[in-house]
């Protein structure tokens, strides 16, 4: 929302620089995001200066130039040469003095220098109006007024005043603050100044035979109705005050109509609505709703179908405007409009937010209807926007205004205690200074007592309907920095839930980033094309959003894959080509007549394992690779897997996965060409999701232990295994342990051969080898040879049980 400095001291005389009142509106809640210094004509006419001609003679080498000399109130006249047909001696002229830069409303800005014109010199302009943007004319010199006093500054001439445009990020609860008057109440009340309102005093109606006759036929979505006729109006230009105020805060300028109802709108916060009398069919206005699939020409000449549930403002024959949204395009204001039916109107808030959304409509009207307007408001508005279209327009109002308020909205009642202030607040402030805030925020005091106070809420304060609202109102008016912070803070235990997510989180963030990763944070929101590339991810679990913004965002995500491999192919396209990434992120999927949340943690890897050096590891990052962060996550939550197994039959290629309790920890491996395909990733990406719900509960469980540094040295045995191509290393590992849990403390695999790879010699069709290592230690004593022997024995035994061969 932008507010003008200048327009916003036409109701309170701030005393304060747009600096110091930006300051002042944030510290209340109406945080200033900007600051913009604007002017009403380019270049604000600095330099520009009258002047009077004293003398005008032929130019000596050039027939269609003159000699003048122009007195700009400096010590001796300037020398211009002018080429205007119209400069005639005596006259009182704009003058361009040397060093002036001039902004023509075509072409480029220039700089006056001193030149020589034909042999002449010219130190100076006389200027059109179009080449300082005060028109458009360029049938010549612009002469002022024979009063007009040389050398007296062009823009003190015209009163021309820069302005400072504030943007202020209006919190969704502000709605009373939509408003040059909304903020100058805040205003007032911070600084302890009167409001002066624009007078209604002069506003007279007619007593005519009313020419349009109005109905509410959906009470509910439409709270209350005003509106008048005026006839016998002028459309035309606005005058320049009108155009500086709305340009200045960015509105388009576009007839005197349009143009008052968008002041009165940015002046007052209640948006109106001009139709073209003629226009109206029937003579009468009707507030309803439409059959579902009804069409309609929407000013932006659009056709939108229309909900059941879209309220409408109609005429006898069908629908004028999407009411509180946007216009029709045929009742709109024309070139040749005399008549116009004023609306001002209060529509439920709900029902304009519903309607925008579904037609993806966001107007200065509904962005103030969605949060809620003043239904107390709509006759000030109405009868301030007819006024000036009579003043401005030259119209007249043949008969009364029409004002149907079928169920009036009183006044919130609230108890207010001082003390619950002065407990919440933290601070006691005085009661002089809590009656002088409500009384300059228009709160009114029903009843007062020692303790308590029972006050009316102005119907624009659509978010204060409680007490806490009113403390919430009285704090951030007497200044949150005006709150002293105590010598001594009051501590108390509370519980908290152990583990602390938030905070183990932040450890597997910073194990991770320590390890090279970098966190991503993507759109929970995803498409359902991604959801077809995975069989397994059902079409009808999926969470579909109603009004989604595109195709691409029409559903919340089952997974965090998608998204990811979107950075991913994002980084590739730059040839960012060595990525590892990680995200914390929620899947979301439907359940029968509910829905579930899951929260999960993913890792992301392609590329080179190590950066390019001239000494560094060329490898390529593997499954593999992956394994080892996944296992790092895994240590440092201080979980022990149960089981870790290849999986089959996943969407994700070379896959395994950990599993405790039967329940699964998590799932990793390659991403199929296929997936990579549909993001245009040509690199092999491997994949890992963590089931962070799971982590956190095997984490509560988990309880730490100690163990005393080993006193007796461990020995370590091989054995080389041959076994069939569909074994695992994780099989041969539980078969060992299974036989050995005592002193065996570590299995590993140092080396394997394939059949068919390399020079070893040939191995059996369908077989692999597999060296492992064995670390056998006992804390109680050192292990002897007859120990360490049984132990290998056994473990023999056992392998060649479950068909593994022994090498020798």
């Amino acid at each position: 929302m932008k507010i003008s400095y200048n327009w916003l001291n036409e109701y309170i005389q701030t005393g304060k620089s747009p600096a110091e009142l930006s300051a002042l509106l944030t510290g209340t809640g109406l945080e200033v995001e900007s600051l913009e210094k604007v002017q009403s004509i380019p270049g604000g006419l600095e330099g520009l200066v009258v002047g009077e001609v004293i003398s005008k003679s032929p130019h000596p080498n050039a027939d269609r130039l003159n000699l003048t000399l122009v007195d700009v109130g400096a010590e001796a006249p300037l020398r211009i040469v002018c080429g205007a047909a119209n400069v005639a001696e005596g006259q009182k002229v704009v003058v361009a003095v040397e060093g002036t830069t001039v902004y023509p409303l075509s072409g480029q800005p220039f700089e006056i220098r001193k030149a020589k014109i034909r042999g002449e010199a010219s130190s100076g302009m006389i200027c059109a109006e179009d080449e300082i943007g005060l028109g458009r004319s360029h049938d010549g010199i612009m002469v002022l007024p024979a009063d007009a006093v040389p050398g007296t500054p062009l823009k003190e001439y015209f009163k021309l005043r820069d302005d400072w445009v504030m943007e202020i990020g209006l919190t969704p609860n502000r709605a009373d603050a939509a408003s040059h008057i909304g903020t100058a109440r805040d205003v007032a009340a911070v600084l302890k100044k009167k409001i002066t309102y624009p007078s209604l005093e002069d506003f007279r109606e007619g007593t005519g035979l009313q020419p349009v006759k109005v109905r509410v036929a959906d009470e509910e979505a439409c709270i209350r109705y005003s509106g008048l006729v005026i006839q016998n109006i002028t459309l035309g230009e606005s005058p320049r005050w009108l155009q500086d105020r709305l340009k200045a805060i960015g509105v388009k300028c576009i007839n005197n109509v349009v143009d008052i109802t968008n002041y009165v709108l940015h002046e007052t916060g209640q948006p109106l609505h001009a139709f073209d009398l003629e226009a109206i069919r029937g003579g009468a206005v009707v507030v309803k709703t439409l059959p579902e699939g009804s069409t309609f020409l929407t000013l932006d000449g659009v056709e939108r179908k229309l909900s059941a549930e879209d309220l409408m403002i109609c005429d006898a024959d069908g629908g004028m405007c999407i009411a509180g949204v946007f216009g029709g395009a045929d009742s709109g204001i024309r070139e040749d409009t005399t008549g116009i039916f004023l609306e001002s109107a209060c529509f439920n808030p709900v029902s304009v937010r519903r309607t925008a959304k579904r037609h993806g409509l966001k107007t200065d009207a509904s962005f103030r209807f969605e949060r809620g307007t003043d239904p107390n408001a709509t006759l000030f508005a109405l009868k301030r926007a007819a006024m000036l279209i009579c003043e401005i327009a030259g119209g007249e109002i043949p008969s009364e205004l029409i004002d149907l308020y079928p169920r009036e909205v009183k006044k919130a009642e609230v108890h207010f205690s001082f003390e619950n202030a002065r407990r919440l607040i933290g601070k006691e402030i005085p009661r002089q200074e809590i009656l002088a805030i409500l009384e300059h925020l228009e709160i009114a005091i029903l009843k007062e007592d020692a303790n308590t106070l029972t006050l009316a809420i102005p119907t624009a304060k659509v978010d204060v309907t409680r007490e806490i609202d009113v403390i919430e109102e009285i704090l951030r008016i007497y200044g949150y920095d005006n709150v002293e912070m105590p010598a001594k803070v009051n501590a108390s235990l509370s519980y908290s839930q152990k583990p602390d997510e938030a905070s183990l989180r932040h450890s597997i963030a910073d194990l991770l980033s320590g390890k090279g990763f970098f966190e991503i944070m993507c759109n929970s929101l995803g498409s359902s094309s991604h959801t077809r590339l995975i069989p397994a991810l059902e079409e009808e679990e999926a969470v579909k959003i109603l009004n989604p913004l595109s195709s691409e965002l029409d559903q919340m995500r089952q997974t965090l894959l998608f998204s990811g491999l979107q950075s991913v192919a994002y980084n590739l396209n730059r040839k960012n080509t060595d990525l590892k990434f990680y995200e914390f992120g929620k899947v979301y999927r439907k359940m029968g007549a509910g829905y579930e949340e899951k929260r999960k943690l993913s890792l992301y890897v392609t590329g080179r394992k190590f950066p390019e050096t001239w000494n560094s590891d060329k490898s390529k990052a593997d499954i593999f690779y992956l394994k080892g962060f996944v296992e790092a996550v895994l240590q440092k939550l201080g979980i022990q897997p149960g089981e870790f197994k290849p999986l089959e039959n996943d969407f994700l290629e070379e896959a395994f996965e950990y599993s405790s309790g039967g329940e699964r920890l998590l799932r990793s491996g390659s991403v199929p060409a296929g997936i990579n395909a549909a993001f245009e990733i040509e690199a092999p990406v491997f994949y890992a999701e963590f089931e962070w719900d799971q982590l956190l509960r095997l984490r509560r469980e988990h309880k730490v232990t100690y163990r005393e540094v080993p006193r007796f040295p461990a020995v370590r045995r091989d054995l080389s295994l041959l076994i069939t191509n569909e074994a695992s290393f994780g099989y041969l590992e539980q078969i060992a342990r299974k036989t050995e849990n005592r002193i065996l403390k570590e299995v590993s695999i140092f080396d394997k051969y394939i059949s068919g790879e390399g020079q070893k010699g040939q191995l059996p069709p369908g077989t692999k080898s597999y060296a492992l290592s064995f670390v056998l230690r006992d804390d109680e004593q050192t292990l002897t040879e007859k120990q360490i022997d049984q132990v290998m024995q056994r473990l023999i035994r056992a392998f060649e049980k479950e068909g593994v061969e022994i090498r020798k």
